[in-house]
């Protein structure tokens, strides 16, 4: 039996569209109004997988329906993408309160709105089943993983799978596209080939460079474990909200270690270091640990300033994008925190290639767009 999405719109047209974008990977179910939606979605036999929801509707509208959702749990379990032709920051801001997952807007675009489906029911998906994991019992995620291990002869392919999947889950959450994980690796490769050329003493090698490229998509999988109200605010934290969102290095090294049995010791290593302190810095006034100077691992090091300057180079629901000249003078002139002066030696040197990373980037989005 295939999954079930279900089209609430009270135009015939929209709903009719929308179902000829998705028929072919999904049964689709077709209703007018809220009323008739949430009497769909109580049914137990009716598996449905995502919601694509109008907002303007007679009787009941849109707003109405997340209320009934999220008042009976609903938006834990289904994905809701919002069919809106309103483009305000003001819709957006209260859909994304109550947990929508994404919009849709008016007028369709076939390819967008089959790619956004599916990512969203995939990745919900998989959520899901991972979160109830973690909250159960730990040894569940152990025995899963451990069942990867003993294929010995995908090992390799299996650790790469593992942190691609926690990787993805936390984009996920986090509400951010997927890209932020992908910049951070080719980032975090560039300056620890740069770092592995310039100071021998860290003893990098290719391979080691390698994992810790790939550690780096795991930097921040300790968000899992962060509350919704927190993680996905639209505006600066509180200072209380802000120590909870710290916890996500502690919470997702533990996380880590708890599995870490699943994939080779070098792996775990690194993804263990990166996760714990890449907000450590090297004067001492990073967290959670404080640790100063070289006590901070190298692959946290070198993934720190990776994550620094991806987040200031990207647009966030919080704040604009800043330049990418700017970017990396904040970095060099410490006002996102004291880095090694090694790191920054190399750093200024790879400093062309980060951002070209970031044109090509920009392009490549403007294209797809």
């Amino acid at each position: 039996m295939r999954n079930k999405v279900l089209v609430v719109d009270d135009q015939e047209m929209n709903r009719d569209l929308l179902e000829e974008i998705l028929i072919k990977d999904y049964d689709v179910v077709k209703v007018p109004d809220g009323k008739q939606a949430l009497e769909k979605l109580g049914q137990k036999d009716m598996k449905i997988v995502a919601v694509l929801l109008d907002l303007l509707m007679p009787e009941m509208d849109g707003f109405a329906v997340l209320d009934a959702m999220h008042e009976q749990g609903m938006l834990k379990k289904i994905p809701v993408l919002v069919i809106s032709s309103e483009q305000t920051v003001n819709v957006e801001e209260k859909c994304f309160e109550y947990g929508v997952s994404d919009f849709i807007h008016k007028p369709f675009e076939p390819s967008i709105i089959q790619s956004r489906v599916k990512n969203n029911v995939n990745l919900f998906l998989y959520k899901e089943r991972l979160e109830d994991q973690v909250a159960v019992q730990t040894q569940a995620i152990r025995y899963q993983y451990q069942l990867l291990k003993e294929q010995a002869e995908e090992l390799e392919r299996n650790n790469e799978e593992i942190i691609d999947i926690l990787g993805t889950v936390v984009e996920c959450r986090d509400l951010e596209s997927g890209d932020h994980i992908k910049r951070v690796k080719t980032f975090t490769r560039i300056l620890a080939e740069q770092v592995m050329e310039d100071y021998p003493e860290y003893d990098l090698t290719p391979e080691k460079v390698r994992i810790i490229e790939s550690a780096s998509a795991l930097h921040d999988v300790g968000k899992i474990a962060i509350p919704d109200h927190i993680l996905l605010k639209p505006g600066k934290l509180t200072a209380e909200e802000f120590d909870i969102m710290k916890t996500h290095t502690t919470r997702g090294s533990e996380l880590l270690n708890n599995i870490k049995d699943a994939w080779d010791d070098t792996y775990g290593k690194y993804c263990y270091e990166i996760c714990r302190y890449h907000h450590e810095r090297f004067d001492g006034r990073g967290y959670p640990d404080k640790l100063e100077g070289e006590d901070i691992p190298i692959s946290a090091q070198i993934v720190s300033v990776a994550d620094v300057y991806d987040a200031l180079v990207s647009k966030r629901v919080y704040k604009d994008a800043y330049g990418i000249g700017a970017a990396c003078d904040m970095i060099v002139n410490g006002e996102c925190g004291t880095f090694s002066p090694k790191i920054l030696d190399c750093f200024s040197k790879v400093r062309a290639a980060f951002e070209e990373t970031v044109r090509v980037n920009h392009e490549s989005q403007q294209e797809t767009e």
